[in-house]
């Protein structure tokens, strides 16, 4: 079973914090070969969420939250990653169906918008979302931003 713990930058222990950035970076940097700033000063910036999903005391899923104004105009879900050897049993899916509620929670009401690699699109779809943009390359991957209207 998956504890999910929605946590400000200010309340996250420093392992947290170090498990969360080796998880991402797994992900983002060695996964996708793809050198890329990962701390981007959005992480510790008021109202900004940090979505865990742990097992056996390991991060296996996170996902950050974002207040309107920071990545987007609208709220946003940024980050979004979940351990290589926990994939495959529907995680992903929960992990977004978990940031939803809680962005839900933070701020009712409110659509959210993405940048998703493109070949996620469909991924995104099923849980409501729709292009809102052309593609673009963000760090050389294809990209498009999503939305969530609420």
């Amino acid at each position: 079973m998956i504890h999910w713990q929605k946590i400000p930058f200010n309340n996250l222990t420093t392992i947290q914090l170090y498990e969360l950035i080796r998880l991402r970076v797994d992900v983002f940097v060695v996964e996708q070969t793809c050198p890329y700033p990962e701390l981007d000063g959005k992480d510790c910036q008021d109202g900004v969420y940090h979505l865990i999903g742990m097992k056996n005391n390991e991060i296996i899923a996170c996902a950050r939250l974002l207040p309107a104004g920071i990545s987007y105009s609208n709220v946003s879900i940024g980050r979004v990653a979940t351990k290589e050897t926990a994939r495959g049993n529907g995680l992903g899916h929960e992990l977004i169906s978990q940031a939803l509620l809680n962005c839900e929670e933070l701020w009712p009401g409110e659509s959210i918008d993405i940048g998703a690699q493109e070949h996620l699109t469909h991924f995104y779809q099923k849980h409501g979302f729709n292009v809102i943009s052309d593609m673009y390359l963000e760090d050389d991957i294809p990209h498009v931003d999503m939305r969530l209207i609420k």
